[in-house]
């Protein structure tokens, strides 16, 4: 009734409108929570944390527009706008810093990531399911080992005077090789490192992927005369290929960060030159050298990088018809 006779005065509705369902709107918001309040309470645990331990802390960002120090506190240290960032990029440890950062994750994408797709597809296509299931227990008994034990590992292995391999090549009637302190292999010796430890622990979520793939496109596929390897082309990896953009967009985010307890664990004074990493080096600047707004201004720079890179993968997965992870 109220509406029509603001219709006859010719005032428009649409706010009036507006505001009276504003009312409808907030119940019905508030009966969703009420009918899902144990999936909230179940997610509320996790939304704690990172309201704690991650955004919380985002406030000590600003030290790195600051000649922070600690006996005055956050807020009464004198700002000195950009003058980090401009020591860290004209410093002549920054073109170091980023060659090795971008060398160590670009071997890493190129032979890590890809590693864990195979290695699922291959798994899936096993008919035994006791040998499956013991060989997927193998692959992913690395992940569960630390950074130190594999450290260990590798001297025990690689080591010059006492590895085991070199007493074979010594056995052979060959000298030793120097694998831990050769500068030119320790990139590879990193990447190869990862894929033993990770690569198993990776086909967990391909091989959910895979097992979710209708079965009947395999059947059409076979009456088509697809053999195996045809079917993994033209019906496996299709139907996982928005599993593997999202997690490659991932992956792109994490490209400054090269994993700081591999790279410390195996650093020494031989490979310096290829091993200091921003991760070390804001270890090293930061927590044994206490330039504080200095560490902080490169740890920033470095998810600076990260963020832009996951947007810009994300918009080309988008462009290309792909889902992308927003």
């Amino acid at each position: 009734m109220i509406d029509n006779e603001i219709k006859q005065d010719g005032t428009d509705v649409s706010v009036y409108t507006k505001q009276k369902r504003k009312p409808g709107k907030l119940i019905k918001f508030f009966k969703e929570i009420k009918r899902d309040r144990y999936l909230y309470l179940l997610a509320l645990p996790g939304i704690i944390y990172f309201f704690i331990f991650k955004y919380v802390p985002m406030y000590g960002i600003t030290i790195a527009f600051k000649d922070f120090s600690p006996f005055v506190g956050f807020t009464e240290s004198p700002w000195v706008g950009l003058k980090h960032f401009t020591r860290l990029f004209t410093g002549s440890d920054f073109l170091m810093l980023l060659r090795n950062t971008l060398a160590i994750s670009f071997l890493n994408l190129l032979f890590f990531f890809p590693l864990p797709i195979i290695l699922s597809i291959l798994l899936n296509e096993l008919r035994n399911q006791f040998y499956k299931r013991t060989v997927q227990s193998l692959v992913y008994l690395p992940h569960f080992l630390s950074w130190v034990i594999i450290a260990s590992l590798t001297f025990m292995l690689l080591g010059k005077s006492s590895g085991i391999i070199n007493h074979f090549i010594q056995s052979m009637g060959f000298e030793a090789f120097d694998f831990l302190t050769n500068p030119d292999i320790f990139w590879f010796l990193l990447t190869g490192q990862s894929v033993w430890k990770e690569a198993g622990w990776g086909t967990i979520i391909f091989l959910a992927a895979i097992a979710g793939v209708n079965t009947e496109l395999y059947e059409a596929a076979k009456i088509d005369g697809a053999n195996r390897f045809r079917q993994i082309w033209h019906v496996t990896l299709p139907a996982i290929r928005n599993v593997i953009i999202i997690l490659l967009i991932l992956r792109l985010g994490d490209v400054m960060e090269v994993g700081f307890e591999q790279v410390f664990l195996m650093y020494n004074g031989a490979v310096s030159e290829v091993a200091e990493v921003f991760d070390t080096y804001v270890y090293r600047v930061g927590i044994q050298q206490g330039q504080f707004s200095y560490s902080t201004a490169v740890g920033l720079f470095k998810s600076f990088v990260g963020l832009v890179l996951v947007v810009m993968a994300n918009r080309m997965a988008k462009k290309f018809g792909e889902e992308g992870i927003y």
